[in-house]
């Protein structure tokens, strides 16, 4: 199962030959909701690059929302990566390589054709038009336009299908050989791999420092080591059924251990950052010692969080009402088409008469509903439904 696909069983929580697959369909829902309001906060005032941002300037609202930022930036995308390639083991294994390809070709290529050549420019213009108050016609607009190759969001889907593809040469040409499972990795295994993680994220940013982007792709490679680790985790724990070995009590472990990382050592590290009069670019790579520091920070982090989720999920978040079955049916939807809506509400709330920041208590939720009910519609129609 990809982001993209539908719930593969019924949602009879009272078979464990189902429930079992659930709580991966709940991790997708939040992580969607997550990626919404990920960029609600940008819209608002946390670090980072949107269509149209709208920032607050109060300190009380921005460290909050930066720390939001933060530590959904170390794990959520990761996760993603990890879902998706937990599932293309097995898919590739029931298709042939050609079936395979081309699958994924039209289930993660069509989206990204539309976003780059029909969604993007209508972002843009809603921004040029009605936030900066240029009096053009969207065709006017066009004729001027000239970012046409934009994933903008997409860029997931983008590294998805890439990341998959060269799963499909590298597995024609070494076919894996039938041989006793692997052994999970024990607690102390995982912390090591954050590590690990950690110090390639800090040599990788020495060179491609955080908010780097390669166009048009829109691969930020500075976070990069810790997708392409997942991904390739992903395959190995399917292939060794990794995710029924772990107990809860490791799950517990690594949800403490998170809340130390967030609690307790981001508040640290803000605290260096202030008394140092660091600048945040100084945490983004380069070889400064403060993105040695946080490029740990944010490894161990989104790898305990994740860590944390999927044990504690697979154990205890097994149930799924109907609301949520059909909020993880509109899930890829809601990714493709959130910038539409996210935007449509932010650029409509400029002439609110408020701080920003309470712009996003309003904003946020409206943003997330809107978008479920957006793709929930638009995956009961003929032939969208067969690409979201």
């Amino acid at each position: 199962m990809l982001l993209t696909d539908p719930p593969p069983v019924e949602n009879n929580v009272l078979n464990p030959a189902t429930s079992k697959l659930l709580y991966i369909d709940n991790l997708k829902v939040a992580l969607t909701v997550l990626v919404v309001l990920h960029h609600t906060f940008i819209t608002y005032g946390a670090p980072g690059g949107w269509y149209f941002t709208d920032k607050t300037t109060h300190t009380g609202a921005i460290i909050p929302m930066s720390l939001f930022v933060a530590v959904n930036q170390s794990f959520f995308m990761g996760l993603f990566f990890f879902i998706s390639a937990y599932f293309t083991a097995s898919s590739l294994q029931k298709k042939s390589t050609a079936r395979f390809t081309a699958d994924r070709l039209k289930r993660l290529g069509v989206p990204l054709v539309f976003y780059s050549f029909i969604l993007s420019p209508v972002l843009s213009y809603i921004v040029y038009r009605f936030a900066e108050g240029h009096q053009v016609t969207y065709l006017q607009y066009l004729g001027g336009f000239d970012g046409w190759i934009d994933f903008g969001v997409l860029w997931f889907v983008a590294a998805l299908l890439l990341f998959s593809l060269i799963f499909v040469l590298i597995n024609s040409m070494i076919r894996p050989q039938s041989q006793q499972l692997k052994k999970a990795p024990s607690a102390f295994s995982i912390i090591i791999f954050a590590a690990a993680l950690g110090l390639i994220s800090y040599i990788v940013r020495m060179v491609f420092p955080i908010g780097w982007i390669l166009k048009p792709v829109g691969f930020q490679l500075g976070h990069f080591a810790q997708y392409i680790g997942m991904f390739w985790m992903g395959i190995i724990a399917s292939r060794n059924n990794w995710l029924n070995s772990f107990d809860i009590k490791t799950g517990r472990l690594f949800a403490w251990l998170s809340a130390f990382m967030i609690f307790a050592v981001f508040p640290a590290i803000y605290f260096i950052k202030e008394s140092t009069h660091s600048s945040i670019e100084t945490f983004s790579g380069e070889g400064h010692w403060q993105s040695l520091m946080y490029a740990f920070w944010e490894q161990f982090t989104g790898i305990f969080i994740m860590s944390a989720l999927l044990i504690i999920a697979k154990h205890k978040w097994t149930g799924q009402s109907a609301v949520g079955k059909s909020m993880s049916r509109a899930a890829f939807g809601v990714y493709i088409f959130h910038p539409l809506v996210l935007i449509s509400l932010s650029v409509a709330a400029i002439s609110w008469p408020m701080d920003p920041a309470y712009k996003l208590l309003i904003v946020g939720p409206l943003a997330v509903t809107g978008s479920f009910l957006l793709s929930s519609m638009l995956v009961k129609v003929p032939g969208v439904n067969k690409i979201i």
